[in-house]
């Protein structure tokens, strides 16, 4: 299946597709967990510069293996303002291949690798930040658009 048209649930209770958003650009980012703090330091770091995105003409959406459920109390209890879809299947994370063993504490696991997509207007991906570090990458994708 193209990755376009995977269907994941998203925090505002509607279902959508990459295909959705054609005809504008996207940062798409992939995070390990919702409010842990590499990825609640990311995710006010996007919503934060939400703006600056938009002025560029991107819009941003992050994506995690957490349910809508998990997604809403993340939105409301870190006052974000993004769109987060829940891909408790792991269709989208492994379609963008981010999904990689990880190892914590001597146990081996799948989990996301914290990465970014930046899709142009016909969805196509025109660049990818892979294993990235949650503070100030917003800014760092900013700056290179």
């Amino acid at each position: 299946m193209n990755y376009l048209d995977i269907a994941l649930p998203g925090s505002d209770d509607r279902i959508h597709t990459l295909r959705d958003f054609l005809g504008q650009k996207v940062v798409l980012y992939f995070y390990p967990k919702d409010n842990t703090s590499g990825c609640t330091v990311e995710a006010r770091e996007f919503t934060g510069l939400k703006q600056e995105f938009a002025d560029k003409g991107y819009m941003i959406i992050g994506v995690s293996k957490d349910s809508v459920a998990s997604h809403k109390n993340f939105i409301k209890k870190q006052e974000l303002d993004l769109l987060l879809l829940s891909d408790l299947n792991e269709e989208m994370v492994k379609a963008f291949s981010v999904l990689k063993e990880k190892s914590m504490y001597g146990r081996k696991y799948m989990g996301i690798e914290r990465s970014t997509f930046l899709l142009d207007e016909a969805g196509n991906i025109t660049k990818e930040y892979r294993g990235v570090s949650p503070t100030s990458h917003a800014k760092i994708v900013l700056e290179e658009i």
